[in-house]
């Protein structure tokens, strides 16, 4: 699996982010996905039928912000378990569901989303502002700044209401991204 940049590709010398994207799982669509796990191809079927609008599953967009909240809710760095339990499970840190280095499917239980999604709620924007002024720039990149925190802010407060509602009703989550 890839470590460091996970999700990631480099192109050019410039790293290169793709858009990330969780979606809480209907019943149907987990049994799917967890029967498929241990065959990337099938894997990855399953997740473009959740991806193409499965009547069982919805979803969180995180654009690119999904790099600044991983890195902020673990050590700073991106890989897949790094940081502590349950805030490393909320993007990069769950059961890897397929052993690709192009593409990440993140898989986190409906017992440890609710362990997420209380720890979230504990996360206000001091906080976040406090973690992202730690990240070491020749890591992270040029995007470092205050508009870039105000874009990571948003939507983790986006993924603070996603896992909060999938909690509720009791269903697991993925995380998707592409290299």
């Amino acid at each position: 699996m890839a470590g460091p940049t996970a999700g990631s590709a480099r192109r050019g010398g410039e790293l290169s982010l793709s858009l990330g994207v969780h979606f809480a799982l209907g019943t149907e669509d987990e049994a799917r996905l967890l029967a498929a796990a241990g065959d990337d191809d099938a894997v990855l079927d399953v997740v473009e039928d959740i991806e193409m609008g499965s009547r069982d599953s919805t979803s969180c967009d995180m654009d690119k912000a999904w790099d600044a909240i991983h890195r902020c809710l673990t050590d700073g760095r991106l890989e897949y378990l790094n940081g502590t339990y349950p805030l490393r499970a909320a993007v990069l840190g769950g059961r890897q569901l397929i052993e690709d280095e192009d593409y990440t499917v993140s898989y986190v239980n409906a017992d440890q989303v609710r362990d997420v999604a209380a720890a979230l709620e504990g996360v206000d924007e001091e906080w976040l502002r406090s973690r992202y002024a730690t990240l070491d720039l020749a890591e992270y990149g040029p995007e470092h700044g205050e508009e870039d925190f105000g874009y990571t802010w948003d939507y983790l407060q986006d993924l603070q209401e996603f896992y909060a509602e999938a909690a509720k009703a009791g269903r697991a989550v993925i995380f998707t991204v592409a290299a």
